[in-house]
């Protein structure tokens, strides 16, 4: 206990000193507030099927009313769970420091925002929001479908979907630019409840120590990213990061 105390105390004094912070957030972050991973969402009638065949453009187009019933019944589960410790120091940390922390997670539900972060850089999308299936026609209006399961453009059948990065997607260019800057050009980088398996997300902090910065795990199980890390904190994101930062 007393080790993880003074560990905690010197990341405390890492984040304190640091002219750029960067902050990766992974799905444990999202598990702390109740939300189940994405792979681990095993309820009821939906636990029969693979997340992968939900999540893709060609799953999409062979049953698109099905897979947007799983999109609303994961939407309906982020709506019941609030922000938990971690996602609010976070929030409270940046509120004081403006312009010292890039937050960018992996996770699409919103909880960052619904904490107070500002600027958060989803890598994997927006699970709360639509984009259009198809190149969008003139009439094409995210505010104005008609209704359906899921909802279309009325004037040329255009369908909605989740505006998450599905399989064999690219993730948006102009979010991972901004996340791989940031990588490279803090002085400390936070590695957030993310097992360091999902690339090219887990290759920011790899980028940010060969440019430098120190690195800091924080996750109760060993990651992948264990080797780059300066300093490993073995606890639930929810107790850690009040603690870190305090400044």
């Amino acid at each position: 206990m007393q080790q993880m105390e003074q560990e905690l105390e010197r990341v405390r004094q890492w984040v304190d000193q640091a002219s750029r912070v960067c902050v990766l957030t992974g799905a444990g972050v999202s598990a702390e507030s109740g939300i189940p991973t994405f792979r681990d969402d095993a309820s009821g009638y939906w636990a029969q099927f693979k997340p992968e065949d939900m999540a893709s453009e060609a799953g999409y187009r062979r049953d698109p009313a099905h897979v947007w019933r799983w999109y609303q019944h994961r939407r309906e589960r982020v709506a019941q769970v609030d922000p938990n410790a971690g996602h609010r120091a976070l929030a409270q940390w940046s509120a004081r420091h403006a312009q010292r922390m890039t937050l960018v997670t992996q996770n699409v539900d919103g909880l960052h925002e619904r904490a107070g972060s500002a600027g958060v850089l989803n890598l994997h999308g927006e699970l709360m929001k639509n984009r259009w299936l198809n190149r969008r026609c003139a009439d094409c209006d995210l505010a104005r479908p008609s209704a359906g399961e899921p909802p279309f453009c009325p004037a040329c059948g255009n369908l909605l979907r989740p505006a998450v990065v599905w399989f064999g997607e690219s993730l948006p260019m102009g979010v991972w630019a901004q996340a791989e800057e940031a990588a490279e050009h803090c002085s400390l980088m936070l590695v957030v409840g993310t097992s360091g398996a999902v690339y090219p997300a887990a290759g920011l902090a790899k980028l940010a120590r060969r440019a430098g910065a120190r690195v800091v795990i924080i996750n109760p199980q060993a990651t992948e990213l264990d080797a780059v890390a300066d300093c490993l904190i073995q606890q639930p994101s929810a107790l850690a990061l009040p603690q870190i930062m305090q400044a």
